[in-house]
């Protein structure tokens, strides 16, 4: 008797490594009715950039057939959940802030932040990865550019946490999940209410002021917004140089590569987010009745393009197993594509860069001190701890 094909990411196996069975939907089903899920999944590369470059298909959750929130759950659109021209307008807003010239003018700051953390490391011979280098550095990055007080910087890393674990797929029928997420994200909105009220008074050279300034958003845009600029704006790059860190160290071939090749360091990260890609999937909600791969899409459905899947078809990439910090081209689709391609996206190509780069640069004998603690969640695909022997 045959085992029907499911795609299940809560199990601990494919929460571990979720690539086999990425392959094996990818060449069996790979435009897959999820009978544990109420959505369809994608997993070949073609589909999924099909899908994301698709502007009639919708990012708001509302379309979907299946929301149904808790009667006394006020939901808060963002960017990420909003289609044009909303989602325009406000994109609008701050992507001056996240172009690569702007971002460049960061790097010293990106650079000095790294040297001081990793001088301390030196000193004692040692560091947790995650807690000590890769969630602090874009914190305090995104931290600054948004002009929040720097003792305040630790109280993010619990709602930060909360408000991730909130993106993956089953969060909405679990009711402590969602008490959870609701305590966190109106600590945040509290917190980050008092700040803005700051800042009308006493203006400053940050980019809170500078959305206050435009005067377009609402007060419940602008803190929506704000908390989707801290949370977003560090998740990523914490993902991606601990995954990357980690990629490096079990392929020690390829890290001899990088510290060899420096030059390579562009694209080694690029080959970094596609190996191991720190946002692993995303949705998009039909509009309208349509098929896609010989598969009959209805109105309101969900389809749920997994990222990670796509960035391993062999179909695109050759030999897609194998990590090459020298592969070109790299068309991945770690940062999504089209309208909601990822924002942040030239600040954390920026911030890993540095980071990885000055790792391998400076400890030639950088090797693992422990076993490597991957994070519960699904949607963001990451570590919560990497403890790493430098000498």
């Amino acid at each position: 008797m045959a085992v029907q094909l499911t795609y299940n990411p809560f199990l601990p196996e494919v929460r571990a490594d979720p690539y086999p069975t990425y392959q094996a939907l990818r060449e069996a089903d790979p435009v897959h009715r999820s009978p544990f899920l109420p959505m369809w999944v994608l997993t070949r590369y073609e589909h999924v950039a099909l899908v994301l470059k698709d502007a009639s298909l919708s990012a708001d959750r509302t379309r979907f057939e299946g929301f149904d929130p808790p009667e006394d759950f006020e939901v808060h659109q963002s960017m990420l959940t909003l289609d044009p021209p909303q989602h325009t307008r406000l994109r609008g807003l701050v992507n001056r802030a996240f172009t690569p010239r702007t971002v460049e003018r960061l790097k010293p700051r990106i650079e000095a932040l790294v040297e001081r953390i990793l001088d301390g490391a030196e000193r004692r011979g040692s560091i947790e990865l995650v807690s000590e280098l890769a969630y602090p550095l874009p914190v305090t990055v995104i931290a600054e550019m948004l002009g929040v007080p720097a003792e305040d910087w630790p109280r993010f890393r619990e709602w930060s946490r909360v408000l991730a674990a909130s993106l993956d797929p089953l969060m909405g029928r679990q009711d402590a999940a969602i008490d959870d997420y609701v305590a966190a994200r109106n600590a945040l909105a509290s917190y980050l209410s008092e700040v803005v009220a700051e800042r009308r008074l006493e203006p400053r050279d940050d980019l809170m002021s500078d959305l206050l300034a435009v005067g377009e958003l609402d007060s419940r845009e602008l803190i929506v917004m704000l908390n989707l600029l801290l949370v977003a704006g560090h998740e990523t790059t914490v993902n991606l140089i601990g995954n990357g860190t980690l990629a490096l160290l079990r392929h020690p071939e390829q890290m001899a590569r990088l510290r060899d090749q420096p030059d390579l360091l562009e694209p080694a990260v690029e080959e970094l987010l596609r190996w191991d890609s720190p946002v692993q999937l995303t949705a998009r909600i039909a509009t309208a009745d349509f098929e896609l791969g010989g598969k009959p899409i209805c109105k309101g459905e969900l389809l749920m393009t997994l990222l990670g899947a796509a960035n391993r078809d062999p179909g695109q990439f050759p030999d897609p197993d194998r990590l090459d910090i020298g592969r070109s081209p790299n068309h991945h689709l770690a940062f999504g594509r089209g309208i909601h391609f990822c924002l942040g996206a030239p600040l954390a190509r920026l911030e890993a860069q540095i980071a990885i780069g000055s790792l391998v640069r400076r400890f030639p004998a950088l090797r693992l001190a422990g076993d490597p603690e991957l994070s519960p969640t699904v949607t963001l695909r990451g570590l919560r701890a990497l403890p790493l022997a430098l000498r």
